[in-house]
């Protein structure tokens, strides 16, 4: 029994140890310091948000959350961000109709994705935007998962010099198959990790999207920890539903975030999920307080 109360006070102190640590934190951003939240760098998705939201007063209301970025901007929405102090966290090379369909697994693509990230890779190095998202694409007839990873690789390591080049990350997302995406190929963490294995190059990297492959395979935890040499960047996202990442869903976000940061990960953890409140900042607050660690 004294072991007991001693462990539980223990407990008690470091949970107060780490609350204190992260007030003291949002007290320094809110004075203007540079000192990060937690150890981990936040951003947002904008989609979203988009219909309801202009985003100019999007981005400022995500500065004072206390965020350090925003995900999936346009090109022409880039200098919105910067003009609110946030980081344009990932970025897209152009606008295109079946963006997620439209991968580097059909070398019949290659050429429109190549000049796409051609045109974009020195617009992002400029613009001090550090990832560009790219997709694997949906099946195709013919192509079989390892015909699939060859062409992947062989499309994506023509534009990996340039992209180390400007240092700008190329981040090929990882999405579920069962639900919002049927027929998308990249849908297993082993699949992306063998494109990068065969692309091996620091510039492209996977986007792991927690939600999506909780969806696909769960033990995400363990799968980060054995992967994050080739991971370049994270989505959340609850699940089920794709709604705040709370104790209203099944994942453990907090015990993710601390999972990521300890393992000395230097991108951003980026939210993206469709709030079910009225009032979508206090979803994105509970989010950010909740990856703070």
């Amino acid at each position: 029994m004294p072991c007991t109360v001693q462990r539980a006070s223990r407990r008690g102190v470091l949970a107060s140890l780490a609350a204190a640590s992260v007030i003291a934190a949002n007290g320094l951003r809110a004075a203007g310091s540079s000192v990060p939240a937690g150890r981990l760098r936040q951003s947002v998705c904008r989609w979203p948000y988009a219909r309801t939201l202009p985003l100019s007063d999007f981005c400022h209301r995500l500065k004072q959350i206390g965020f350090d970025g925003i995900d999936l901007l346009f090109p022409d929405e880039w200098s919105a961000a910067k003009d609110a102090g946030l980081a344009v966290s990932m970025g897209y090379a152009s606008r295109r109709d079946k963006f997620i369909a439209t991968g580097f697994n059909d070398p019949a693509n290659h050429a429109m994705l190549l000049e796409e990230l051609e045109m974009a890779l020195p617009l992002a190095a400029s613009a001090h935007v550090p990832n560009l998202i790219a997709m694997f694409g949906n099946r195709v007839a013919g192509i079989g998962d390892d015909a699939a990873v060859a062409n992947c690789v062989a499309g994506l390591s023509r534009i990996a010099p340039l992209a180390e080049k400007h240092n700008v990350t190329i981040c090929v997302e990882l999405l579920n198959s069962k639900v919002n995406h049927p027929g998308y190929q990249g849908d297993h963490t082993a699949f992306g990790v063998a494109v990068m294995k065969g692309i091996n190059s620091p510039r492209v990297k996977l986007l792991y999207d927690i939600y999506h492959m909780q969806i696909m395979e769960g033990d995400v935890i363990q799968t980060i920890r054995d992967n994050i040499g080739f991971i370049g960047h994270f989505h959340t996202g609850g699940v089920p539903g794709r709604h705040e990442i709370n104790g209203s869903q099944e994942l453990n976000y907090h015990a993710i975030a601390v999972a990521i940061a300890d393992l000395n990960y230097r991108g951003y953890v980026a939210h993206e999920f469709v709030p079910t409140r009225s009032e979508p900042f206090e979803s994105l607050t509970e989010a950010f307080q909740l990856c703070t660690v």
